[in-house]
């Protein structure tokens, strides 16, 4: 088996000026940190405007400031439709599940730049072919059903590339602080896709999809023109070297050692061709610490998720301060939790650096959650000021160790040393966590869905259930961390 081969961006080509030298190595991080923001963001972006237009598809619902009530989108607007609007949801949610386990050991065989490219054009291209229903008149649930499935089989190729790409650029050290800003893409993104598709809402809903799905295959054509996959495509070999040694705080011997380490490894895989294959499906689930974040990441996306694609629906159907309001209100209210989740992300990364303990820092929030979800199912209808703060708090929470799993830790358990820092199993452990996290975001709004017409109350028990579920998934992880600082004599201090 051969290695997998990289070219160089063709916008490299164009502009000289962007090789090294002149340009540094601190430059071409952060110009690659940007790039990867900006794709993942899109993605995001473009998932949102099924949840922005669930209240316009969804059953008639009586305002109490009007005596009128709104139709829907056949075939959605029955006794029924938050069924199909949850089974539309459960089909786009599983594919991306089931490509994220395909997507992650594909991704570490071929280039990344070139499969990202794939995957957002494709991903494009179909959340304009779902709004194209609005202009043609589509009524037949197969449809949607049918252009979900292959849109978030398009989907699921963005994450592992994005997370394998930032991998080969960054090294271990303050990676929970910069992945913890860097995954605020999710968030961002979330907020991007509410505001457009709630902004063109009011000229249809297919337009909620369309300009959505334009943004993706635009920043698409900037990844393949701009994107670099590793520092060695520029040249950059012993420069990422001293990097690494610069940023390692252990001491120069132990550089020296990974350096002979490497060496060794280097000579091996020159002896043995099999050696480049990238580490097996199932040897990366064996590797300590994958199935317990991975379990956790499936009840946390599980939350996430299901208030990703049910927050809108949720606030248009709640009067606040007895008010209820619009559609295009309601999906750009909702962008709160994400702004949330944007902060939730940052401290979260930042706290587990400090601390060097990612298990106990993800159970800190998944407990404090909790509470904070009761608070605002309980109080968030009292008044505007209460929604918007319980709403800001409870995306901070939700999504805090959401964010943590999958970056930093992702990152942390595809380069440990059991696997002598092989980068290559990066994009393979990063698909089993984040795919297994899938599974539970397919699961969440799908029964959210169901549940809702019993009630909300139904809906937010099953949340909070499942973050205690998720909390449970990490103690084994936590008391190690424990028992290691304890050793350490460091406490909870910083290591």
């Amino acid at each position: 088996m051969q290695s997998k081969t990289t070219t160089l961006a063709p916008g490299f080509n164009l502009f000289p000026n962007l090789k090294s030298p002149p340009k540094t190595f601190f430059f071409h991080q952060i110009f690659v940190l940007v790039l990867t923001f900006l794709a993942y963001a899109s993605l995001h972006a473009s998932r949102k405007p099924p949840s922005i237009v669930k209240s316009v598809l969804g059953p008639k619902v009586e305002s109490n400031s009007t005596s009128t009530a709104e139709t829907g989108w056949p075939p959605f607007n029955g006794p029924h439709g938050t069924h199909r609007l949850g089974e539309v949801d459960l089909a786009f949610l599983t594919s991306y599940a089931v490509g994220m386990y395909l997507a992650g050991h594909a991704a570490d065989r071929i280039d990344l730049r070139l499969f990202l490219v794939f995957g957002m054009l494709g991903s494009g291209l179909f959340t304009i072919i779902f709004g194209l229903g609005y202009w043609f008149h589509v009524h037949v649930l197969a449809y949607f059903i049918g252009v979900q499935i292959v849109c978030g089989i398009f989907q699921s190729i963005g994450w592992p590339c994005v997370v394998s790409v930032v991998g080969n650029w960054f090294g271990k050290e303050k990676r929970g602080l910069i992945m913890g800003v860097w995954t605020s893409h999710t968030s961002v993104g979330n907020i991007i896709g509410s505001v457009v598709a709630s902004g063109v809402l009011d000229f249809g809903w297919g337009w909620s999809f369309l300009v959505p799905g334009v943004l993706v295959i635009v920043v698409a054509v900037s990844v393949f023109c701009f994107l670099v996959v590793s520092p060695d495509d520029l040249g950059f070999e012993m420069m990422s070297s001293k990097k690494e040694i610069e940023m390692n705080v252990e001491g120069e011997s132990v550089v020296n050692s990974e350096k002979v380490e490497q060496k060794e490894t280097g000579l091996l895989k020159r002896e043995d061709s099999n050696s480049f294959a990238a580490i097996g499906f199932l040897e990366a689930w064996k590797l300590p610490g994958v199935a317990p974040f991975a379990c956790c990441l499936f009840f946390s996306k599980f939350v996430a998720y299901t208030f990703m694609y049910w927050l809108p629906f949720y606030i248009r159907h709640t009067a606040v301060a007895g008010v209820h309001f619009s559609h295009k209100t309601s999906g750009i209210l909702s962008t709160i939790f994400d702004v949330g989740g944007i902060f939730g992300g940052v401290i979260a990364g930042f706290v587990s650096d400090i601390i060097d303990a990612r298990a106990i820092t993800s159970i800190i929030f998944l407990i404090l959650s909790i509470p904070a979800l009761i608070l605002y199912r309980v109080f968030g209808s009292v008044s505007m000021v209460t929604n918007n703060v319980l709403m800001f708090l409870s995306g901070l929470l939700v999504n805090g160790p959401y964010s943590l799993i999958t970056t930093a830790v992702a990152a942390d358990l595809g380069t440990q040393d059991l696997i002598k820092g092989n980068s290559r199993a990066l994009a393979t452990v990063t698909s089993i966590i984040d795919g297994t996290g899938s599974v539970g975001a397919a699961l969440g709004p799908l029964l959210a869905g169901y549940l809702s017409t019993r009630g909300w109350n139904s809906v937010f028990f099953m949340l909070t259930f499942a973050i205690f579920l998720a909390s449970l998934c990490l103690i084994r992880i936590a008391k190690t961390e424990v028992a290691r600082m304890t050793i350490r004599g460091n406490g909870f201090g910083v290591v």
